[in-house]
């Protein structure tokens, strides 16, 4: 039997315990009734002026490039150059073995001087027979046959003339000089070689100042962008920059020179070549880059991350920041993509704050628990391959990483209410 004592502090015990346990499961179902906020990443829209960029693919091309050939056929006998050497042009490049053409020329002259030798006796028979002719020595017949004979040693003498200088110009092309300044291709061909007229190619040269950038844009790029004959107006200016394979901006600033006649049947693009200096030899044919075409300017554009889009029917959506801290559905109209970004018609304004992560399954009039972001952070830029941008001022940022593609902006279901 417990004492008076014991049972008064067991049923102290008791009731305590029944308190806690009362009180913690009303706190419980507090905390489950309590609806929890969705954990985004939001910035602030971003308006600024806008040029129009387009980015493409592009090629090194060297402007001018020829494969030198021999006009004459033989085995190389000299070299003076070596592969990847600047020349100039009309610096010596080869020499064929001459021996051959040499002798050729010394019997092009033999043959011209017998056949002149043959024409002036030929003259002078004919003299002769004119004045016999005049003293009515001889038949006038005869005095015709000289003539025509010596029309024909003439024909004989003209073409024997045409073959001494067909025999000079051999031997002069046995040394092959440069066509053009420029830089020698290493296919050079090495001494000993032998060479076959118009066939052999002994060696490209190329120029590389100044240099072709070539790039195909498709269909929809010509509508909206290109426009051949706009190109070709002196009145519009289209500035073309280069950003190479180590993601650095080339110094000087080209310009549209040619554009193909038709789209391409197999790949329905339009090839174009911009032209550039380079002075310093950086470009090298064969080379890539990225061709970046800049255009008009759109004031006061309002640009929209392309992740924070959604799409769904037809219809492009995205979630805002309320007022009341909860998100908000908007539908917005579309422009063109600029970098990260699209540029909006309509549909939001300069003071909204757009989610741009945690879009997966958030409905309209949730409670948003947001974290501020820049541009900067998420690695939005307004180029495709350029430094990444400050949000506040929307300029770039020194030393940002670049961002080489865009977000999908097709990833998340938009859910409207």
């Amino acid at each position: 039997m417990l004492s008076a004592k014991s049972k008064k502090l067991f049923i102290a015990l008791i009731t305590i315990l029944m308190t806690t346990l009362f009180f913690g499961c009303g706190n419980e179902d507090q905390q489950a009734k309590q609806p929890q906020k969705a954990q985004v990443k939001a910035m602030k829209v971003i308006q600024r002026d806008t040029p129009l960029t387009s980015e493409f693919a592009g090629q090194i091309l060297a402007a001018n490039e020829v494969k030198v050939q021999s006009k004459v056929t033989g085995n190389v006998v000299e070299k003076y150059v070596v592969g990847g050497q600047f020349v100039s042009e009309g610096q010596p490049l080869y020499k064929i073995d001459s021996r051959n053409y040499e002798s050729a020329v010394l019997k092009a002259q033999a043959d011209l001087a017998q056949s002149e030798a043959t024409l002036n006796n030929a003259k002078i028979d004919l003299y002769r027979d004119q004045k016999l002719l005049e003293d009515a020595a001889i038949a006038e017949q005869v005095v015709t046959t000289q003539a025509a004979q010596v029309r024909a040693y003439e024909a004989q003498f003209k073409a024997n003339e045409a073959l001494l200088q067909t025999a000079i110009d051999n031997l002069e092309d046995t040394m092959i000089y440069s066509p053009m300044s420029g830089q020698l291709s290493v296919d050079d061909v090495a001494v000993g070689t032998f060479v076959s007229a118009g066939q052999t190619n002994l060696v490209t040269i190329g120029s590389s100042n100044p240099i072709y950038a070539q790039f195909s844009v498709s269909e929809a790029e010509y509508l909206k962008f290109l426009n051949v004959q706009a190109l070709k107006s002196e009145q519009m200016t289209i500035d073309v920059t280069l950003t190479l394979a180590d993601g650095t901006e080339y110094p000087f600033v080209g310009r549209i020179v040619e554009s193909d006649r038709e789209l391409a049947n197999n790949t329905g693009s339009l090839t174009i070549k911009a032209l550039f200096p380079n002075p310093s030899g950086l470009l090298l044919p064969g080379m890539f880059a990225r061709v970046k075409l800049s255009g008009d300017t759109r004031p006061n554009s309002i640009l929209v991350p392309q992740r924070a889009v959604q799409q769904l029917l037809g219809k492009s959506f995205v979630m805002v920041v309320g007022k009341d801290g909860k998100s908000e559905t908007r539908t917005v109209e579309l422009d063109d993509k600029v970098g990260s970004y699209y540029i909006i018609k309509s549909g939001i304004t300069p003071q909204d704050t757009v989610i741009v992560e945690g879009l997966t399954n958030l409905q309209e009039g949730v409670d948003l628990a947001v974290t501020e972001v820049t541009a900067g952070e998420m690695g939005f830029t307004l180029s495709e391959v350029t430094s990444a941008y400050n949000a506040d001022s929307a300029t770039p940022s020194a030393g940002s990483p670049s961002a080489n593609s865009s977000p999908n902006q097709n990833s998340n279901n938009a859910k409207a209410q």
